[in-house]
């Protein structure tokens, strides 16, 4: 059964809760289809050329449809010609979008939450705060969890807050309408504010 651990304002271990039980009966696939649907979401879709009909030019035959001992062609935007228009090259109108129904993106969260608790990288802590606003302060939160990459997690995070933590490469702050799998999955631990945690375990 997965555990998280719970944080006092130093950020000093303490006792564990336990997940709800049904975490344990979540299939991995559900965040890895969530992870793909993520992904395919961020895809940008700009590769386009031109085809015969985007082109300049074309309007006048070439030359005679006979007597030139030459294979007819009718206009300069077709694509043997140099300059002419491309064929079967890539266009801007695919979706890459793929969909995933909120079920499943209830389970990958779960899951992915459920997977940082067995590895003893999901932290409950009562807040998450900087009062002085200063990235130092932030810091010295983040560095005294001794973690590679931590996802904070607020209710809702204010200003100051927010400032001491844009500039920490390895750290991010989430308000909890932001949460998703694919965040949690992406940092080495994550930390909850209790009342984000308790909403997010009632919702199971």
């Amino acid at each position: 059964m997965g555990k998280a651990i719970i944080l006092n304002e130093e950020f000093i271990k303490g006792d564990t809760i336990e997940l709800p039980h049904h975490y344990d009966e979540i299939k991995e696939h559900n965040l890895y289809l969530y992870i793909k649907s993520y992904l395919a979401s961020l895809r940008s879709n700009g590769a386009q050329v031109k085809t015969r009909g985007k082109v300049s030019g074309g309007g006048k035959k070439p030359w005679a449809q006979k007597g030139g001992g030459r294979a007819r062609a009718g206009s300069i935007t077709s694509p043997v010609f140099v300059g002419g228009g491309v064929s079967h090259g890539p266009s801007n109108n695919k979706n890459y979008n793929l969909k995933i129904n909120k079920k499943q993106k209830k389970l990958a969260l779960e899951y992915a939450l459920k997977q940082k608790a067995d590895e003893g990288k999901l932290f409950v802590i009562d807040s998450i705060n900087v009062e002085s606003g200063k990235t130092k302060d932030a810091f010295s939160q983040f560095k005294s969890l001794g973690e590679r990459s931590v996802l904070f997690v607020t209710q809702l995070s204010n200003e100051k807050t927010f400032l001491a933590f844009r500039n920490l490469q390895s750290c991010y702050l989430a308000d909890a309408n932001e949460l998703n799998a694919y965040l949690v999955a992406a940092f080495r631990s994550v930390v909850i504010e209790k009342a984000v945690f308790e909403e997010l375990v009632k919702r199971g």
